[in-house]
């Protein structure tokens, strides 16, 4: 218990350190929102993913409230393995309708490689630790897998709200965004872990 608080307590604090070094990366070098976009669609296609390996590692998990075409489902292998390819499938035709978005609605003419580099390095490495850090939960935790597949949605909330809503924002946008985000990630993180202390 006490090597998970710790893993929980250090997952928090390199969520925070890499949203905010981020955060100061943009604001610092005046990124174009179209770059900040291309940045988090980066971390959300991490994040997707490590939950994909995540799913595909579990060893015991609960179907509770789980159903597949309206049916129950038993935690076999089977239901593992379609889970991780639908949630997959799922959530990557989601991203590639946030790319055709970004493409037609934000301009890639100002785009810097070298930042989109820097900020998904920065967040693979924070979700790379997490992922160890969920792994070791997964271990002692019977985990709902429905819960797990899901839970990546929320995330892309603000990317959704500044696809709709960037042009009626104009130059806040940035911020918005940028909060939205920051808010999001903790949210998450708190719903996903508040339940660790019972362990």
């Amino acid at each position: 218990m006490g090597n998970l608080r710790y893993f929980a307590d250090s997952s928090v604090i390199s969520l925070l350190f890499s949203n905010i070094l981020v955060v100061i990366l943009a604001v610092v070098q005046k990124w174009e929102i179209s770059t900040v976009l291309w940045v988090y669609w980066m971390q959300s296609i991490i994040i997707g993913f490590f939950q994909f390996i995540r799913i595909l590692s579990l060893k015991n998990f609960s179907t509770e409230n789980f159903t597949v075409n309206n049916n129950p489902v038993s935690p076999t292998t089977q239901t593992k393995t379609f889970t991780a390819f639908f949630f997959i499938f799922h959530y990557g035709f989601f991203h590639f309708l946030y790319t055709v978005f970004l493409f037609n609605f934000f301009t890639t003419s100002t785009l810097d490689f070298k930042y989109l580099f820097a900020g998904g390095s920065i967040f693979f490495i924070n979700h790379l630790f997490s992922f160890y850090h969920n792994r070791m939960i997964d271990q002692q935790k019977v985990q709902n897998i429905g819960q797990l597949m899901f839970s990546p949605y929320v995330r892309i909330i603000p990317m959704h709200l500044i696809i709709i809503f960037g042009a009626i924002l104009g130059q806040s946008a940035l911020f918005v965004f940028l909060l939205l985000k920051t808010l999001a990630d903790l949210l998450m993180h708190v719903v996903k872990h508040k339940k660790e202390d019972l362990i």
